[in-house]
C-alpha cells in the first residue's frame, strides 16, 4: 500500500511539472508574452529542434580542427597546398556524387517549367544540359558514351559528368526549391501543384518567404493553410487558415550549395579514423585509413579501394583479377565509404567545390570556415517597398567565353544588387561587395597599391585570362557569332576559375590525396568532374555523446 502511495505521488508530481511546463513553454521567459498567439501580436517562435533532421541522401559531418593542405611529399613541386590548421563547422554532405538519374530529373523539371518551345525560354533548357560531347576523342571510339551515358538506365546510378561549375551551382539552387516544395506539399501547406496542368510548377523558396503571392502566376488558391496559432478563428473549410510561413518557423530546409574546398577536404580526410583523444595520429594519404590503394583485410585482400587509372593504358587492370570494376566512372557506392560514411571521395570522378582558385592559401586567411569567393549582395527593393522579381516576359541572357548562352537569372526569382558603400560604413569584418580578389589581385595586394581605383583598373590584370567575347553579325552569313579580342593570354587563373578536388577514373594514384587541388574555368566541363551538395547544420555541432576514444582502437 505504501509503495502504491509513493508511485501515485511521483506520477502526480510529474504531471504537475509537465502541466506547468506546458503552460509556460509558449511564453517568453523574460516578458511572459505568449508566442504564436493572435491575441498578443502573433509574435512567432518555431520549434527549437526544427531543421536538425538529416536531409535525404546526406550524412552528418561533425566539424572540428584539421590540417588543410599537403602533408605528404609534393612530387609535382606545385606548393599550392601549403598546410594550414583551420576549423570547420558541422554540415551535411551528400553521401555520393549527384548521379545521372538525379541530374536528369532536374533537366526534365526545367523543361517542364520553362518549355524551350516558348520564345522567352528557348535558351534556359539548353543551359542546364550536360555537355555529352566531353566523351569524344579525336583518336578514340567513344561515341557510345556521348549517346548513352547521361540518359540510358544502365548508367542511371553513375555520377553525372559534363557539368560545369555554373551548372552544378544552379542545380544546388533548384534542389533547395524542389525539396522545400515537396515538404510544403507533404505537410499540407500547399496543394499538389503537379496534379494541376494549368499551373506552372515554378517554385522559389526566397520568393515564397518574401512575397508568396507572386508565385504560381498569382494563383493564391494553391495555399491550403499556414502555421496554426492559438486562438485562430476558423474560416471557410477550403479557405486559407493560420498565418504565412516565415524563416523563424524552421519549416523550410536550408539552402543546398557546393562545398567549400576546406569542407570537402575535411570530409574526405575523415580524421576521426586516426583520432586518439584530442590528437590525430599519423597522416592520411587517401580518403580511407591506410597507406595502400588495395584492401588488406584477408576476406577482400587485393581488391581495389577506388576507381582510378593504374598506369598507361590501365584503366581497370587485368580482366578477372586486378580489375577495379570499371574503365570509366562506376556506379556510386561500389567501394567502401570513408570514416564519415562518404563514398568515392578518392577516385571515380573529381568534384567541383565552391572556391575561386588561387595558387596559395594565404597564411593570413581566415582560420574559421575558410572560403574564397564571397560576393555580398542584397535584395533589390522596388518603389513599392517590395522585393523586385525578374519578369518572365523578357529573359536576359549572357554569352560565356566558350560561346554558350545562359540566362543571367531565371524568371520569377528575386533580383539582387551589390552592397553599397553605405552598407559597409564603420564595418570591421568586410568592406567591399566582391571579395574574390581580397589579398590576391586587388589594389592593396598589388605593387600599385598607391594608385587610385581608376588608375588600377586600367592596368593589366594580375591574372590575365580570356575575357567575355563580343557577339557580332557575320556579314557573309548574317548569323550572330562570338569573337574574342586579340590580346595575348598568359594564364587560365582569374576570378572565374574554380577549384576541383579528388582523383578521377582517368587520374593516376597521385591525385587521390584529398589535399590535392586543381582548377578549371567555371564555364568548362569535362568527362571526369562531377559534384555533390552540402547544406549547413544549424544549432549544436553534434547531439552525440562525447567519446573519449575512437571505438576502432
Amino acid at each position: 500500500m505504501r509503495n502504491v502511495f509513493k508511485i501515485s505521488l511521483v506520477v502526480l508530481s510529474i504531471l504537475a511539472l509537465a502541466s506547468c511546463s506546458k503552460s509556460t513553454s509558449g511564453n517568453s521567459k523574460l516578458t511572459g508574452l505568449p508566442f504564436n498567439n493572435p491575441k498578443y501580436g502573433n509574435y512567432s517562435k518555431g520549434n527549437t529542434t526544427a531543421g536538425q533532421e538529416i536531409p535525404l541522401g546526406m550524412v552528418s559531418i561533425e566539424g572540428g580542427t584539421f590540417t588543410m593542405g599537403q602533408v605528404q611529399d609534393d612530387v609535382m613541386s606545385d606548393w599550392n597546398t601549403t598546410p594550414k590548421k583551420i576549423h570547420i563547422r558541422s554540415f551535411f554532405m551528400d553521401e555520393t556524387e549527384v548521379t545521372n538519374s538525379e541530374y536528369f530529373l532536374y533537366v526534365q523539371y526545367i523543361k517542364d517549367v520553362f518549355p524551350p518551345s516558348e520564345e522567352n525560354y528557348k535558351h534556359i533548357y539548353n543551359s542546364v544540359l550536360p555537355d555529352t560531347l566531353v566523351w569524344r576523342k579525336s583518336l578514340g571510339n567513344t561515341d557510345i558514351l556521348s549517346e548513352n551515358y547521361l540518359r540510358h538506365p544502365a548508367y542511371a546510378e553513375y555520377p553525372v559528368v559534363g557539368v560545369s561549375w555554373l551548372q552544378a551551382n544552379q542545380y544546388c539552387k533548384w534542389r533547395t526549391d524542389a525539396v522545400n516544395l515537396k515538404k510544403l506539399i507533404d505537410k499540407g501547406y500547399i496543394k499538389n501543384i503537379f496534379e494541376n496542368d494549368s499551373i506552372r510548377n515554378f517554385f522559389d523558396t526566397e520568393v515564397f518567404l518574401a512575397d508568396s503571392d507572386k508565385l504560381f502566376e498569382g494563383d493564391t488558391t494553391v495555399y491550403k493553410r499556414g502555421v496554426r496559432t492559438r486562438g485562430t478563428v476558423r474560416g471557410k473549410q477550403d479557405g486559407f487558415q493560420g498565418r504565412k510561413i516565415t524563416t523563424a518557423d524552421g519549416i523550410l530546409s536550408q539552402r543546398f550549395r557546393l562545398p567549400t574546398e576546406a569542407e570537402w577536404e575535411f570530409a574526405a580526410k575523415a580524421n576521426i579514423e586516426n583520432r586518439e583523444y584530442n590528437n590525430v595520429r599519423g597522416r592520411k594519404k587517401y580518403a580511407w585509413d591506410g597507406k595502400y590503394s588495395r584492401e588488406t583485410e584477408k576476406r577482400f585482400r587485393g581488391d581495389q579501394l577506388a576507381n582510378f587509372k593504374q598506369g598507361k593504358g590501365e584503366y581497370s587492370g587485368l580482366s578477372g583479377w586486378s580489375s577495379d570494376g570499371s574503365d570509366i566512372p562506376i556506379r556510386v557506392k561500389s567501394y567502401p565509404p570513408n570514416g564519415f560514411g562518404l563514398y568515392d571521395m578518392s577516385g571515380n570522378v573529381a568534384e567541383w567545390v565552391a572556391d575561386v582558385y588561387r595558387p596559395i592559401i594565404d597564411n593570413e586567411a581566415n582560420d574559421f570556415n575558410y572560403f574564397r569567393g564571397n560576393i555580398f549582395k542584397k535584395k533589390m527593393i522596388g518603389k513599392d517597398g517590395k522585393v523586385v522579381i525578374a519578369e518572365s516576359a523578357q529573359v536576359e541572357y549572357d554569352t560565356l567565353p566558350n560561346g554558350k548562352i545562359i540566362p543571367k537569372q531565371l524568371p520569377g526569382t528575386i533580383k539582387y544588387i551589390p552592397i553599397t558603400q553605405d552598407d559597409v560604413t564603420l564595418r570591421r569584418n568586410f568592406s567591399v561587395s566582391d571579395n574574390t580578389n581580397i589579398g590576391d589581385g586587388d589594389l592593396n595586394s598589388s605593387r600599385f597599391y598607391e594608385d587610385d581605383e581608376e588608375q588600377f583598373g586600367s592596368r593589366p590584370s594580375m591574372y590575365n585570362s580570356p575575357r567575355k567575347p563580343t557577339r557580332v553579325i557575320d556579314p557573309e552569313t548574317g548569323l550572330e557569332v562570338s569573337v574574342n579580342d586579340a590580346k595575348k593570354r598568359t594564364t587560365l587563373i582569374s576570378n572565374r576559375t574554380r577549384v576541383y578536388k579528388g582523383g578521377a577514373w582517368s587520374d593516376r594514384e597521385y591525385w587521390l590525396d584529398p589535399a590535392q587541388r586543381r582548377y578549371l574555368p567555371e564555364y568548362m566541363a569535362t568527362n571526369y568532374i562531377g559534384f555533390r551538395c552540402v547544406t549547413d547544420k544549424l544549432g549544436p555541432m553534434t547531439y552525440k555523446k562525447r567519446k573519449v576514444k575512437n571505438p576502432s582502437r
